[in-house]
């Protein structure tokens, strides 16, 4: 149905090549497509958008299949449009900072490319080095840095995406922020609701003359809590603040052999990055900050190689987990910043009824919770209350006034927890705001919302 469009080689229709595409990095649910179509160019991605809608055929468009909400999870009798071929930096403006690829170029790459330059991309999700532009427009990633230089949406100028008619648009410009209506800032973060981004305007920085690491551990995640407090309200705004747990410093260093200490109960990762002035000032007056708070140590690393290893450390903390347990399930959550401490109180109350070891590992700077739960998929039904467990997590971060995500999207994971947070004229404008580019629900319809619809259905409970 595809092959005269993509060649056979790139359309996939074959039972066992098809497992590969059942699921994104959230493993628990698989559903088998009907077909997977790997395009080449924006003018491939709209036929084949145009031959799916010719045979009523729903579209999942999925980029390196690394999130974490089942957003790429397909549906059945769909098509999956991957952009894993798309992979070309179409065009460089050093002198305006920005730089045109397709989505299926590698976040890590970019930077990789402009760093001789003294350039670098700066939304680093852990899954960096493997997750697509495409992907993190879809979901608006974010990452460690995000603290001080903001999500993808701070950092795309242009997109061009097909919509469900095969229409080929391009919104955005050159300038940072153009005229007429914000169209980037309803696409980004959409989770493949309403189009499918076959080109990427993206702008990059300078490399900061000089950045300080601080390495710093407590008590109890109490204690590190309060210095995240104090380190924000003093006016500071690093680069990143990073805080894990106990339970995750152990797993970490089981699996990377970083030399962190067992006996703590909480740990910060924190960059400061600037002028070489400004760093050494902000770094002094973060350790003071950390020492009042009561950290136990506070480490600088030596050289770029142990700070590099540090990173490696943090940005390996979901992987580390295979260390310490079979299985784990991922939530993403948010909590202002001053209630880090009593939200981690409550998710160590929450594990200790449950029976299940929650890790928490996350962007502490602003509240971004990633708390891991541990189980056995193979004992019972430990998958289910795992899962039951996570929810009771996201239902904790909406009593203290946060968000059911921070950066992983609702995608299909979450879409039964969206009308706790919105009531229904939140979620009746979101609805219209996605039929204004889909109307016929072709793009990923199972998603995000608690109970999809058709556009043009009356007002009701979703």
């Amino acid at each position: 149905m595809f092959a005269d469009i993509v060649g056979r080689e790139n359309c996939m229709t074959d039972a066992a090549a098809l497992r590969v595409y059942e699921c994104d990095a959230l493993t628990g649910t698989r559903v088998r497509p009907a077909a997977v179509v790997l395009p080449a160019n924006t003018d491939e991605v709209a036929a084949c958008v145009k031959r799916a809608r010719e045979h009523n055929m729903a579209i999942v468009p999925r980029g390196s299949g690394t999130g974490l909400s089942g957003g790429a999870l397909p549906i059945e009798g769909a098509v999956v449009i991957g952009t894993s071929r798309m992979r070309s930096i179409l065009e460089v403006d050093f002198e305006n900072q920005r730089m045109r690829v397709q989505p299926g170029v590698i976040n890590l790459d970019i930077s990789r490319y402009l760093a001789p330059h003294g350039y670098y991309y700066a939304p680093d999700p852990s899954s960096q080095s493997v997750c697509s532009i495409g992907g993190n427009v879809a979901e608006n990633s974010g990452g460690a840095h995000c603290l001080k230089y903001g999500f993808t949406i701070n950092h795309v100028l242009a997109l061009t995406l097909v919509l469900a008619s095969g229409e080929i648009v391009t919104i955005g410009g050159d300038s940072p922020d153009p005229l007429g209506y914000d169209l980037i800032s309803a696409v980004v973060g959409s989770e493949g609701l309403l189009g499918i981004v076959t080109e990427v305007t993206v702008r990059f920085l300078r490399v900061p003359q000089a950045t300080r690491t601080l390495f710093a551990t407590f008590p109890s995640t109490d204690e590190a809590g309060e210095a995240v407090s104090q380190i924000i309200a003093a006016g500071m705004v690093p680069a990143a603040i990073e805080m894990m747990d106990k339970l995750a410093i152990e797993a970490i260093v089981a699996a990377t052999h970083v030399d962190w200490p067992l006996d703590a109960g909480a740990a910060l990762l924190m960059d400061v990055d600037g002028t070489t002035e400004e760093v050494a000032e902000c770094a002094d007056a973060a350790s003071e900050i950390l020492q009042r708070c009561g950290a136990i140590e506070i480490r600088r690393p030596r050289d770029d190689r142990e700070r590099q290893l540090m990173w490696t450390g943090r940005k390996g903390a979901f992987a580390a987990m295979g260390r310490i347990s079979p299985n784990y399930y991922v939530q993403d959550g948010v909590i202002p910043r001053s209630d880090i401490a009593p939200v981690l109180r409550e998710i160590a109350e929450l594990s200790h009824e449950s029976g299940f070891r929650v890790a928490n590992v996350f962007h502490a700077g602003d509240g971004n919770l990633h708390p891991l739960v541990l189980y056995d998929a193979r004992s019972g039904d430990e998958a289910q209350r795992a899962e039951h467990v996570a929810a009771e997590i996201l239902r904790i971060c909406l009593r203290h006034g946060g968000s059911i995500t921070g950066e992983h999207g609702v995608g299909a994971d979450k879409s039964a927890y969206l009308g706790e947070m919105f009531g229904e004229p939140d979620l009746e404008t979101m609805h219209l705001v996605r039929c204004a580019f889909d109307s016929t629900r072709t793009f990923n319809p199972t998603k995000v919302f608690p109970s999809p619809r058709l556009c043009g259905d009356r007002v009701g409970a979703h």
